[in-house]
């Protein structure tokens, strides 16, 4: 009894075989294409300059510690505004640098400028729909401010966040 030997592109090993070849192939390239298409933001350049800056940074938040302050953050989930109680300190200033840096890619972080309103009450305006997790910095809008306050927040939040005199977040470099 003889089988008849059917052609081999009428048989399941050839095609599965091919398949998983060109699947490879294909998801290979495509990966290729994308790290050669897609920067990696994480990665610094001038690594030497962000090293020295540490200090600098160190400097400033035990500046912030020797003043006692501290601030309470809330972003109105709804409005996006900005409410940041400043607390601690001789005097506030009239304007405060704001920084939210998102933790992995450095195009979508957000600078904003808060306004004092009265008491060590600071306003501003986030974007729309802030959502994720940022590192917060918040400093006094100068050419040289002497203090830093940092922090870390989850948005949406209904909760008002501590900004203390803390370790700089990853990847800051003034």
């Amino acid at each position: 009894m003889s089988h008849p030997v059917t052609p081999w592109y009428k048989q399941f090993w050839p095609w599965l075989l091919l398949g998983l070849l060109f699947t490879s192939i294909t998801a290979s390239s495509t990966l290729a294409v994308m790290a050669v298409r897609t920067a990696d933001g994480m990665v610094q350049e001038d690594y030497y300059e962000h090293g020295r800056a540490i200090n600098m940074v160190l400097a400033k938040q035990e500046r912030a510690a020797e003043l006692g302050l501290t601030a309470s953050l809330r972003i109105d989930p709804l409005t996006s505004d900005v409410v940041l109680d400043l607390e601690g300190g001789e005097s506030f200033p009239d304007k405060l640098d704001f920084e939210l840096i998102f933790p992995t890619q450095d195009d979508r972080d957000i600078e904003l400028v808060l306004e004092h309103v009265r008491d060590g009450r600071y306003l501003g305006q986030a974007p729309d729909n802030l959502r994720y997790r940022w590192y917060l910095q918040l400093q006094p809008s100068v050419d040289e401010p002497e203090w830093r306050l940092v922090g870390e927040a989850r948005f949406p939040d209904e909760e008002a966040v501590r900004l203390t005199p803390g370790r700089a977040a990853p990847g800051d470099d003034s």
